[in-house]
């Protein structure tokens, strides 16, 4: 985890973004872990990221945008060269090119299979040089007078055998900043875009083991000091990795270079078997419990309350019954057996004119 910016209800997501990643490649740049003629700097993002506009913002950084499309995009291809001596307006853009249409899909440029351990046969094909078409709307409403610029990239389309779960796989559509994408650049594309996912682990750590969203924080500024701190701590579980290797087992010896230590769980062990025990018995049993010297073994076992059946109830009229006696006491009237008692035993039940009582 690089960087963090907290994000406003009238920012411009993209803007934002693009302006992460200027700041990121600049701190690269200072501490000399890009230089110059090193390869460009490849960042992936999922569908929830405008990836063209993205690669727009960032033209003027030696860096590659991958990012994924939904399935129902449509791009175009480049227009055709117009043909000598024909008049009239040159055409835009060339001919479409629908994800969900396999009419209006030629044939790739590059195509590439590779096999798999997770999801069986992996089959990537690549189209060059495909944009898409921009409109004066949203983001590109304020865009200075003139044409709208022409993005374009390298699509790929990835199909696999089967996922996990059973689940049908259905195509994922990649889109590559860069044009003219070789056999190895589509293999190395998928695979990163794969290794994306690892970030929603991470997520899943800051959430659930550092206690990100744990603190119910008042002010955005305390807010945003507990993320450093997340991220911080994040950072140096990471840095302690070489530290959390496991222990050598007695007898053992040092692991070989390189090579990772099974896990191992201490064994269980088990008492002895008696001698006299069957063969089936592994373990010792309890003695039994002593018994007092008068206690009789062929006396009758003690014997429960009978239970009431499935769906039996208590008879109405005692239910009744006893409402009806409750009722008489909180209303003044008392059974007979308390009326035979002196005036000095006798509660005073005082009630008001127009006062009544309802109970249920």
């Amino acid at each position: 985890m690089l960087d963090v910016v907290r994000l406003c209800p009238w920012d411009d997501a993209i803007a934002v973004t693009a302006a992460q990643v200027r700041d990121v490649f600049q701190r690269l740049y200072a501490t000399g872990q890009w230089q110059i003629g090193d390869p460009p700097i490849l960042v992936v993002v999922d569908a929830g990221y405008d990836v063209t506009r993205l690669a727009f913002l960032l033209a003027d950084l030696p860096v590659e945008l991958l990012g994924r499309m939904r399935s129902d995009r449509v791009l175009y291809f480049p227009p055709p060269p117009q043909p000598p001596g024909k008049c009239g307006r040159k055409p835009k853009r060339g001919a479409e090119f629908a994800f969900e249409v396999a009419a209006t899909q030629p044939i790739p440029s590059v195509t590439t299979v590779t096999d798999t351990t997770h999801y069986g046969k992996v089959v990537a094909t690549a189209w060059d040089r495909l944009h898409p078409l921009l409109v004066r709307r949203s983001a590109w409403a304020n865009h200075p007078e003139g044409d709208l610029p022409v993005i374009e990239g390298a699509v790929i389309r990835l199909q696999v055998d089967h996922l996990r779960g059973d689940r049908s796989p259905r195509p994922v559509w990649l889109w590559w900043s860069t044009t003219a994408a070789t056999a190895g650049d589509v293999d190395r594309l998928w695979q990163a875009f794969l290794r994306r996912f690892d970030l929603e682990h991470t997520f899943r750590m800051f959430k659930q083991t550092l206690g990100w969203t744990a603190p119910k924080l008042r002010e955005p500024a305390a807010a945003d000091r507990w993320t450093w701190l997340v991220i911080a701590a994040h950072t140096q579980l990471r840095l302690a990795r070489p530290l959390a290797e496991d222990s050598a087992i007695p007898g053992s010896g040092p692991p070989a270079k390189g090579a990772s230590r099974p896990r191992t769980r201490p064994s269980r062990i088990s008492p002895p078997p008696r001698e006299n025990a069957s063969a089936g018995q592994r373990t010792e049993t309890q003695h039994r419990r002593p018994r007092p010297a008068n206690w009789d073994e062929e006396q009758a076992p003690r014997t429960r309350a009978p239970r009431r059946e499935t769906g039996q109830t208590k008879p109405r009229g005692s239910h009744h019954k006893q409402q009806s006696c409750i009722n008489a006491k909180l209303s003044g009237s008392l059974p007979s057996r308390a009326r035979q008692r002196t005036d000095g035993q006798r509660r005073a039940h005082l009630r008001l004119p127009g006062e009544s009582h309802q109970f249920l």
